[in-house]
């Protein structure tokens, strides 16, 4: 692979890294939307702020490499997570399977910064690869936080399809 095919594909993770956040975006403004548990909407409007941040720095990032996001990228995940939102607010049990697609979600976005840190480093990038250790710290505390709360997710559950 020559440096200039190396330079492209890391351009193209991080629009796709981008795309994510702003398809996350939309995710948990529907699960904020269609939960009212406020302690977990707490941790959920949080997020949502980290979340971004990391699509400002993503696009920054871009912006530094003479690049920016990809409207083609994106316009899949924004139309995929419209139609989650839709979704959300038909079935019975939001709220534990809003923390299971969360949850779920949260592991995609782990896996695609590390590949990400991985081939910024391959390329030489230690500034993509810092910021992709960064944003998968924030992601693993999300999951974290997620897989804490597994009980209390199964309770409002039962209690929300009494």
């Amino acid at each position: 692979m020559t440096a200039e095919d190396l330079h492209n594909t890391l351009i193209s993770y991080l629009q796709d890294a981008h795309a994510m956040e702003e398809n996350v975006l939309r995710m948990l403004d529907s699960i904020l939307a269609s939960s009212s548990d406020d302690f977990s909407n707490e941790q959920f409007r949080a997020h949502r702020s980290e979340t971004q941040r990391h699509a400002f720095l993503l696009e920054q990032r871009l912006s530094e490499l003479g690049q920016g996001r990809s409207l083609v990228v994106e316009a899949p995940a924004i139309i995929g997570a419209w139609f989650k939102g839709m979704m959300d607010w038909v079935r019975p049990d939001k709220i534990g399977k809003n923390a299971r697609d969360a949850y779920v979600t949260e592991h995609l976005e782990i896996a695609s910064y590390s590949l990400l840190e991985s081939l910024a480093e391959r390329a030489g990038d230690a500034k993509t690869a810092a910021l992709a250790r960064q944003i998968r710290a924030d992601e693993e505390a999300m999951a974290k936080w997620i897989d804490e709360h597994w009980d209390r997710f199964v309770g409002l559950t039962l209690q929300e399809t009494r």
